[in-house]
């Protein structure tokens, strides 16, 4: 039996006192990154903010197997929330759908959940109306037409079903309880709420694809309520894709279980502790950042070098190389050597102890 077969679902139970000490932890962590972030001052709490959905969007989307353009990502939630910042280029239509939908649950956090609310937010992850090169629903429940929404895993005729998803002929029911309670429900704390709506809607699956884009959607739309705050400054998606094997391992445990769910309350808040706990890491490239431009306040620089340094500062994937400097600044080889060697003369850059073709430069230590 899977756990929506069971006759007390969805009133799920769990132990209270088994989880008090670890929700206290939690929220006591939360108020005091709260406390941190309030007093930095407003640019660069806006930088916080924008690295952390920035990373929220990719890695929830990365979960899934797809992987966004980490710029595109950034230069869309940088337009879409007017912060200024250098170095913004054209984003693609589907990353522009992923990011409407994670601003919409977290910047109006506080806004009832309507059937109308989910459908745009699924419309907006499938522009084009197909997941991959097949048709789906979009805007609406999943109709199971070519048989029961499962997930499996395994190669074609190896097939492995971990989870069968409720009949499409219940969703409308379900669905509108699910509505009514996560706009009703105040006694439960925000925190355990975020968990138990993560895990009924992953449940349901109430859409042809996305559900678990729309799962950590409406988490991460419960956890801005338990903090009181749009401004989001830890990433639990992130936190999901670190822990990826043990997040499907414990959500198919679950879902064939009863509906005694401490197991995964336990897992959830153990998740949301590590995605606090690993925020300082976040903090500690914006404040590099800000110390690295205050104090270069008065060093020249030309727009190419601000660009890259910008990229540096926020954490430049693989090893800068001419050739990259070149590719993405638009200029040619010799120019980027050229802006690579005055930002060593002037010790910002060095290079790395590998030379020839596989000459690289750093931030000088």
């Amino acid at each position: 039996m899977y756990i929506y077969q069971h006759k007390g679902w969805p009133d799920f139970t769990w132990d209270a006192d088994g989880i008090l000490t670890q929700l206290s932890i939690v929220r006591n962590l939360q108020g005091k990154l709260l406390g941190k972030m309030e007093s930095l001052g407003f640019g660069l709490r806006s930088e916080a903010l924008l690295g952390t959905l920035t990373l929220d969007v990719v890695k929830s989307t990365e979960i899934e197997g797809e992987i966004l353009n980490y710029d595109q990502v950034r230069s869309s939630i940088a337009r879409k929330l007017g912060l200024e910042i250098s170095g913004l280029i054209e984003s693609d239509r589907n990353v522009d759908g992923v990011v409407d939908m994670m601003l919409d649950a977290t910047q109006r956090y506080n806004e009832p959940l309507t059937e109308d609310r989910l459908f745009g937010w699924h419309s907006s992850l499938f522009p084009s109306g197909r997941s991959g090169m097949f048709k789906i629903t979009t805007g609406g429940w999943r109709k199971d037409e070519n048989g029961p929404m499962q997930v499996v895993s395994g190669a074609i005729g190896k097939e492995k079903v971990h989870f069968q998803a409720p009949s499409a002929s219940v969703l409308k029911k379900e669905m509108k309880a699910f509505i009514a309670w996560f706009n009703s429900d105040k006694n439960t704390d925000p925190v355990i709420k975020a968990a138990l709506a993560h895990l009924r809607f992953v449940t349901l699956h109430p859409f042809d694809d996305g559900n678990g884009r729309i799962a950590r959607a409406l988490t991460d739309m419960l956890l801005a309520r338990s903090d009181m705050s749009s401004q989001r400054f830890y990433s639990f998606s992130a936190q999901i894709r670190v822990q990826r094997k043990q997040y499907y391992d414990m959500l198919e445990r679950t879902q064939k279980g009863g509906t005694d769910i401490t197991g995964w309350l336990k897992w959830f808040l153990d998740c949301l502790y590590n995605a606090l706990n690993s925020t300082g890491k976040t903090l500690e490239k914006v404040t590099e950042k800000s110390t690295f431009w205050q104090t270069h306040s008065h060093t020249e620089f030309n727009s190419r070098q601000k660009l890259m340094l910008n990229k540096l500062l926020d954490g430049f994937e693989g090893r800068l190389t001419t050739k990259k400097w070149a590719k993405i600044t638009h200029c040619s080889t010799d120019t980027a050597l050229r802006d690579i060697n005055d930002l060593i003369d002037k010790r910002i850059l060095e290079k790395n102890p590998a030379g020839g073709r596989s000459t690289s430069y750093d931030l000088c230590k």
